[in-house]
């Protein structure tokens, strides 16, 4: 979850519109003005007068980042003119090293290309100023009877929730799920505050996830619910996450149930599965039942290739090689383009030998012959993956799927090369392949 996450705050990070910083006494002094007539009886009851003390505690929160629009570290150096970093330094967070540009209001990370993927206020022009801002445009919203300011009210509170999901990505970087998930909380909150009428499902969800990492268990369950009742599933993933609550209340039926209902909705989420079959491990029933749950898929969905290929998966982890090795090649009966099936069947086979070699390993060297008897069908499986990989290799257009084939057989051949010279060819066609040439 943490790679998606990762890679999810990289999409969101916000980007403000190209304008400059403003002194921060003109901000506060924009603010003075908007509370005063905010309490002026004459003004008060004016929905003009709640939008414009809404947008003046959002100017004040967006000023330290007014002129950082995203881009490269050069790029930024020249959009920020004399806004120039203090000091800059190397840090490692919890997604991996970053360049850090400190600066007397804010601080901005880069990644190894340079890229900013990160923004962090730290000398704000007032405290608080998102959840004021929040109550501003709510009482807006409460005078605007004829609903003729909505989308102007709309648009400002759907900014003040990309705000708070910015802000717990911010947290989550920095290894503080407590406050990333608090965040999170706040932003699907906003989203949901009237008039805006669409809510960030996202931020419900990852507020369960973050929480769950915190450990906080009651605040995960809820949220988890929450966004299950909106519809969000997470492709299923919200199953495994609603187990592992139950779990770790000693639920061990609800759990199951939870996984249940995943599998039967989202036979393919290797989580969901994964969960289901170490669970029934755990609780001595048969993870055979699961071919049950899979079966009532394929029916409903007949065509569906992938529903073979976890079919291979899970006869695979239940060593039931013969059956697997069937359930991936009628994927490619169903799909012939479908290449997944190949894949699965030289991952089986791959596994299957380094769990030979691990058994040949652990034996005494008394028995010599079931030694030789190992090694000789470990030999065996490692010739069973090349089939499948060449055939994968073939048909699938994913680059990453054939960088990983092309490494497997790469390392296949390589075990081989004195064999034969096909060994050998196909040990240098996929170092070949791999260095680009």
């Amino acid at each position: 979850m943490k790679k998606i996450l990762f890679a999810l705050a990289l999409l969101a990070a916000f980007q403000f519109a190209n304008a400059q910083m403003k002194p921060a006494a003109t901000l506060t002094k924009a603010i003075d003005a908007a509370e005063a007539a905010a309490q002026n009886p004459k003004k008060a009851d004016k929905v003009a007068t709640w939008i414009k003390l809404g947008q003046a505690y959002l100017n004040a929160y967006n000023n330290p980042l007014a002129n950082v629009v995203g881009g490269s570290m050069q790029e930024l150096g020249l959009v920020m003119g004399n806004d120039k970093p203090l000091s800059t330094e190397v840090v490692t967070l919890s997604a991996g090293q970053f360049t850090k540009q400190t600066f007397a209001d804010k601080n901005l990370y880069f990644d190894g290309a340079g890229q900013l993927v990160l923004q962090e206020i730290t000398k704000p022009v007032i405290k608080d100023a998102l959840p004021k801002a929040l109550e501003a445009f709510k009482k807006a919203a409460s005078l605007d009877a004829s609903g003729s300011k909505s989308k102007d009210i709309s648009a400002a509170i759907s900014q003040i929730s990309q705000r708070y999901y910015q802000e717990a990505f911010n947290a989550y970087y920095f290894g503080d799920s407590k406050t990333a998930s608090e965040k999170f909380g706040l932003a699907a909150e906003a989203s949901m505050t009237a008039p805006c009428t669409q809510l960030d499902t996202s931020s419900v969800y990852y507020a369960a996830v973050t929480a769950l990492e915190g450990k906080d268990y009651s605040r995960a369950e809820n949220y988890f619910k929450k966004a299950l009742g909106y519809g969000y599933e997470s492709d299923g993933s919200i199953y495994a996450n609603l187990a592992e609550v139950s779990l770790s209340q000693k639920d061990t039926l609800a759990a199951k149930n939870w996984l249940e209902s995943g599998f039967s909705k989202y036979p393919e989420n290797a989580q969901v599965m994964a969960n289901l079959i170490n669970l029934y491990i755990s609780t001595n029933e048969d993870p055979a039942k699961l071919i049950t749950l899979l079966d009532k898929a394929k029916a409903q969905m007949p065509d569906n290739p992938s529903l073979y290929y976890v079919e291979g998966d899970l006869r695979a982890k239940l060593h039931q090689f013969d059956e697997a090795v069937a359930a991936y090649r009628k994927a490619a009966v169903v799909n012939p383009e479908y290449e997944m099936g190949f894949y699965g069947e030289g991952v089986m086979f791959y596994n299957r030998a380094l769990e030979l070699q691990e058994e040949a390993n652990a034996l005494p060297y008394s028995e010599y012959k079931k030694y030789e008897e190992l090694t000789a069908q470990l030999s065996e499986s490692l010739k069973k993956c090349i089939d499948p990989f060449e055939k994968c290799f073939a048909l699938t257009k994913n680059d990453a799927v054939k960088q990983n084939v092309a490494d497997y057989l790469k390392r296949i051949y390589f075990i081989f090369r004195s064999e034969s010279p096909e060994y050998m060819a196909g040990y240098e066609k996929y170092e070949n392949f791999l260095k680009g040439e």
